[in-house]
């Protein structure tokens, strides 16, 4: 099992989840407040879940309503995704994949990792 590692800062947290293998799976935004941040890694619990995936680097994709998984293709033309809660907002993101297999990998790491425990980093 993963681990959700939570950052803290003077101005509020972040969170990294993280593999077994000690890999990041998925980054948040940064987080006004603790409580804030620990409600972002709920909601990835609740979202991941149960998110389709929308393709977004094939034509005509089809478009998925929230929660969703959305696999683009960035400017230096890696693949990645996010993941988007029923409202919308982006509550995880990925680094960038030279594969969209590797990128579709991701997404299945963060669905089996989502249940992990919460970590603080020192």
């Amino acid at each position: 099992m993963g681990k959700y590692v939570v950052k803290k800062s003077e101005n509020g947290a972040s969170f990294n989840l993280v593999a077994r293998n000690g890999e990041v799976i998925g980054v948040s935004e940064f987080y006004s407040s603790e409580d804030a941040c620990l409600n972002g890694i709920e909601s990835v619990r609740k979202n991941a879940i149960e998110a389709g995936i929308e393709d977004q680097t094939v034509a005509e994709f089809e478009v998925l309503k929230h929660p969703k998984f959305e696999i683009f293709k960035d400017k230096r033309e890696e693949f990645r995704f996010r993941l988007k809660a029923r409202n919308g907002e982006i509550i995880l993101a990925s680094e960038g994949y030279t594969a969209k297999a590797s990128c579709k990998n991701g997404i299945d790491s963060v669905v089996r990792n989502a249940d992990s425990p919460v970590v603080y980093k020192e």
